[in-house]
């Protein structure tokens, strides 16, 4: 089968022009088909303060309401996905910036009430993403640039989790491809000690996870990333790195980030 990289990258190189110019001249040269997959918290966070909105969140996820789902939308499918998607067609990448209503790509539920009210957030399942409308897009010589907003099929937008939206559609497009799946944001991967950038853990198998959370060397927003890497490793992922967004050119070599192993 072809290889496939679905890359998603972090915020904080997203905030940082010279950062996000490097990623994509990177991103660009990567051999083969290729999938990106972005969020844009603090532009959005930005955006509602300006505009008398702030943001509520809870446990690093975020509480959508309608004036905040408004907000989301502008940024990551208008702003932040168009600004990226020019920036590769003038580095010689063919890409098409999409939302998941975009040719039904992505369809969500949104999530239930229970202990808390997440608002219009939309959770995804085996059967969200269509992998047909995705692998027509490559074929066609396309590069997808996936923001981090959903449908619920029944004109509803939904704002979605980046990364779940990332392990979904690398689950997804596994039949299809040989696919890597691949985090990239500011650290050189899982770090025992977030001070130290000499702590990398080069390698993480899923029966170590517990014992990682329990010690506190994978805490916060790492716990739901690593755990979605798992279940898209038993899925069909052939490999999944956690890494830095400036080393990505080393995504082949030994030595990129922490790879993630069942």
């Amino acid at each position: 089968m072809k290889r496939l990289s679905v890359i998603k990258i972090g915020g904080n190189v997203i905030d940082n022009s010279e950062k996000l110019h490097q990623f994509l001249l990177d991103f660009k040269a990567l051999p083969g088909d290729k999938i990106l997959i972005h969020g844009g918290g603090k532009i959005a966070t930005e955006l509602g303060v300006s505009l008398g909105v702030e943001a509520k969140m809870l446990d690093g996820r975020r509480i959508t309401d309608i004036e905040t789902l408004r907000i989301v939308t502008m940024v990551y499918a208008g702003l932040i996905n168009k600004n990226m998607v020019a920036q590769l067609q003038a580095k010689g990448c063919n890409a098409i910036g999409l939302t998941g209503a975009d040719g039904n790509i992505i369809k969500a539920v949104k999530r239930p009430v229970k202990e808390i009210d997440y608002g219009f957030v939309g959770d995804l399942d085996e059967t969200s993403v269509s992998s047909a409308t995705l692998d027509s897009l490559l074929l066609a010589g396309l590069t997808p640039v996936l923001c981090a907003i959903t449908h619920d099929g029944d004109s509803q937008l939904l704002n979605t989790n980046a990364d779940t939206i990332a392990s979904a559609v690398a689950v997804a497009m596994s039949s299809l491809y040989e696919t890597v799946l691949v985090y990239c944001f500011e650290k050189r991967g899982v770090m025992r000690d977030v001070e130290d950038d000499d702590s990398l853990v080069p390698e993480i198998r899923m029966a170590e996870f517990e014992g990682l959370k329990q010690e506190g060397v994978v805490s916060g927003g790492m716990i739901p990333k690593l755990h979605n890497a798992f279940e898209a490793i038993k899925s069909g992922v052939s490999a999944v790195y956690i890494g830095k967004a400036d080393e990505l050119p080393q995504i082949n070599e030994q030595g990129f980030g922490t790879r993630l192993i069942i």
